[in-house]
């Protein structure tokens, strides 16, 4: 088992830039790929970000160029800067881990957070 807790989100102006992070525990981090997911109001959620054990990214178009995943696997954390945020950005943020590599598949991942509010005002 892997219990992910968020934490980061907030409220930001356009243009204005968070850091949210996750931190992992319940099991050794080698080997585990973490992803970052979001979900606005009526919509499903959909890939932002991950990371593999040996820190391949991937990225989706949508925030590609504006923000960056990271991991500190000596503190078993996974971080995603975001910068330029626009208010289509808004949504709950998920952290979330699977064994292997990354995936930009929601269905591919086995635990979850319980997610952080992200809101970029206008």
């Amino acid at each position: 088992q892997v219990q992910l807790v968020e934490s980061g989100g907030g409220l930001v102006q356009a243009g204005g830039s968070l850091r949210l992070s996750c931190a992992a525990s319940g099991r050794t981090f080698r080997n585990i790929a973490l992803g970052w997911f979001r979900q606005a109001p009526g919509k499903a959620r959909e890939f932002v970000a991950a990371i593999s054990w040996t820190s391949i990214k991937y990225y989706a178009d949508s925030v590609k160029g504006r923000s960056t995943i990271s991991r500190d696997n000596a503190e078993n954390t996974v971080y995603l800067q975001m910068n330029s945020l626009k208010p289509e950005d808004t949504a709950v943020y998920y952290c979330a881990a699977r064994n292997g590599v990354g995936s930009r598949e929601v269905y591919e991942y086995d635990y979850w957070g319980q997610g952080t509010q992200v809101t970029v005002s206008s």
